[in-house]
């Protein structure tokens, strides 16, 4: 046996110097470097797989379902084929891989085991899903002999549980029979490379079956390629009666989500045609400029005066790319006036979500050339020029808004009887990080809660990708971990994540896996010693709060300084000095962390309201009335 598996090694190490040699696996068996069919065990079909998708970074959480996949990557890492990065925690590495993905367009893979491990990854995996990012999970499964229960399996006499509760969350895969990799692997590809709506996917390799040699295994069988875009939607004169109702519309409010990104060029002209305005979803940040006098910034029930007075003062609806979020079209009733819809969206389902809809199903730039073509056959909406009376008041409700803004800028600080002094406030702590970040090019990452909230009213975004946040899932502690990304990535970028107290103790092992593995970055921890987004629901539904604070004090910046390789700060209680930390842990090489003091209270001034309804609570009855009564 020792023998046979020194021979397996030797083999394994040949077929990776090869591959470097020739510059890739293709190019290895064109050349005939590489023998096109081949004995290999599945562990390294899976590797050899993925390499053919571009897949060469993993976040590992090895464990004894996964030793196989870890030895086969091992040898393709010595070999410098594949870069492997073993962290701390699952979700963790479900977060870091999303993140690379969405911030670079660079692919992961996350690797555990089997067992509560994988539940952790999985439970990660819903940032991705629910912001359409595309990333590979391998779990270890039990074994398929059925030889008594494994250890960590889901405990019922019961096959293919995992398969059930993945293909719950997603599209899944368990590797029951070796040959079936092919088909396993184009799944995968077709779901993570999917051109509008990617997500993860779920690979499950059985504890046995990962050291399996596949005989003659056929390398061609290895799919390549992704599935090709929608283009256009089909017309059946849909263009003409979009167009048409473009034409009689007065009050145009055009809703961009992250399907919008793709079109974003087409944008400014397609709101001058309609005498439209946009209201961005958070995913779409930045899809116009923030100064563009037609962006109306957020709506939804965390958006702004602006955003909403657009949304429920509409007669016309234009969604591109966007799903309807709860908070973000206020429980189906942010659009009180809207008679006519146009939803251009790759998927049907989100296309034709609300009623008396002309869905146009396809690629959102394609189709809206072809609507802005019949568009321009029009007579101009606003031919003697200036602004509309619709444009001309949504921009006073935008004057509004950064008046608004103006005012808690220029009240950085409010006393707060928790901290015993003045400290700052969220929404001036998080203006001068966004400030600060957008100067230097840097990536903000959001994280859930009130940090979340408020970093979307306030940025200032001029094109995508200065922002990132996860506004599906709202996942607590997304933003930390996302900092790992910043040393995966072949294109090395400065992170800032932007987390309150709850979410940054959710996911603290960045501090150890950012150190070691060279992340550069800084995670301002804003504590107002509370879950103050849930606080402030209770407050504002109950009367009262509950069980959302634990009166503990932490000294975030000693916790910090304890891992060897991290800096940390105390932020201050001013504008001023919270910038002076921000710099100076610019000028460290690594991982930094400012802890800074905010406030929590009732004076307004302390954060940047609600505008907008949501189907929670107490107002659950009179929201769902409203909706019926609109029947939109």
């Amino acid at each position: 046996m020792a023998g046979s598996g020194q021979t397996l090694l030797e083999e394994r190490r040949r077929r990776a110097r090869a591959i470097v040699a020739c510059g890739g696996l293709a190019e290895a068996v064109g050349s005939g470097a590489l023998a096109p069919r081949l004995d290999l065990s599945v562990s390294e079909g899976v590797v050899l797989g993925l390499l053919m998708q571009g897949v060469r970074t993993y976040l590992t959480v090895f464990g004894h379902g996964s030793t196989d996949l870890a030895e086969v990557l091992r040898v393709y890492q010595e070999a410098g084929l594949v870069k492997a990065r073993g962290v701390r925690h699952e979700t963790e590495a479900a977060h870091a891989a999303t993140a690379l993905r969405w911030v670079t367009g660079q692919k992961a893979a996350v690797v555990t085991s089997i067992g509560p491990g994988a539940m952790h990854a999985m439970a990660g995996s819903l940032t991705s899903s629910s912001n359409g990012v595309g990333v590979w999970h391998i779990y270890g499964d039990e074994t398929t002999e059925d030889e008594g229960t494994n250890m960590q399996q889901i405990p019922k006499p019961e096959q293919g549980l995992y398969l059930k509760l993945l293909s719950v969350m997603g599209r899944a895969y368990a590797l029951h029979t070796p040959a079936a990799l092919p088909s396993a692997l184009r799944r995968g590809l077709n779901t993570v490379d999917h051109p509008h709506r990617a997500g993860p996917f779920f690979l499950l390799l059985p504890i046995n079956v990962q050291p399996a040699v596949i005989a003659d295994f056929n390398l061609r069988e290895l799919p390549c390629g992704a599935p090709p875009p929608l283009g256009a939607a089909a017309d059946g004169g849909a263009y003409r009666r979009a167009a048409q109702v473009l034409a009689r519309a007065r009050r145009t409010v055009v809703r961009l989500g992250g399907g919008a990104l793709g079109a974003r060029r087409l944008l400014p002209e397609f709101l001058e045609l309609t005498d439209g305005t946009a209201v961005v979803s958070p995913a779409a940040s930045g899809a116009i400029p923030y100064d563009n006098p037609r962006n109306m910034t957020l709506g939804g029930s965390k958006g702004s005066i602006c955003g909403n007075y657009a949304m429920s003062e509409a007669d016309t609806l234009v969604v591109i790319g966007s799903r309807a979020v709860c908070q973000s079209d206020c429980s189906r009733t942010g659009y009180p006036k809207v008679k006519k819809v146009i939803n251009i969206n790759a998927d049907a389902d989100a296309a034709t979500h609300y009623g008396d809809t002309i869905a146009l199903v396809g690629e959102s730039g394609a189709t809206l050339q072809v609507l802005m073509g019949h568009l321009r056959q029009a007579p101009p909406k606003n031919p003697t020029g200036g602004d509309s009376p619709w444009l001309a008041a949504c921009r006073e409700r935008r004057r509004e808004w950064e008046e608004h803004k103006r005012l808690r800028y220029e009240r950085p600080v409010l006393p707060d009887p928790e901290w015993g002094k003045e400290v700052l406030t969220q929404p001036a702590a998080v203006k001068v990080i966004t400030d600060w970040a957008r100067e230097r090019g840097a990536v903000a990452f959001f994280d859930a809660g009130d940090v979340q909230a408020n970093g979307l009213q306030i940025a200032e975004d001029d094109r995508p990708g200065r922002t990132v946040t996860d506004s599906g899932a709202s996942y607590m502690g997304f933003a930390p971990s996302a900092l790992l990304a910043t040393a995966l990535a072949d294109e090395p970028f400065y992170g800032v994540a932007v987390a309150g107290d709850g979410s940054f103790t959710m996911n603290p092992q960045i501090l150890i896996d950012g150190a070691a593995a060279g992340a550069r970055g800084v995670i301002t921890v804003l504590d107002n010693r509370r879950m103050g987004a849930i606080s402030g629901l209770q407050l504002g539904q109950y009367g009262c709060d509950f069980a959302t604070r634990d009166g503990v004090e932490v000294d975030y910046v000693r916790w910090a300084e304890s891992v060897a390789g991290v800096a940390a700060f105390y932020g201050g209680d001013t504008p001023g000095a919270l910038q002076a930390s921000l710099d100076e842990a610019y000028r460290r090489p690594g991982l930094s962390l400012i802890h800074i003091p905010v406030y929590y209270g009732p004076d307004p001034l302390g954060g940047l309201g609600e505008y907008g309804r949501w189907n929670v609570g107490p107002h659950a009855a009179e929201t769902q009335a409203l909706r019926h009564r609109i029947g939109l």
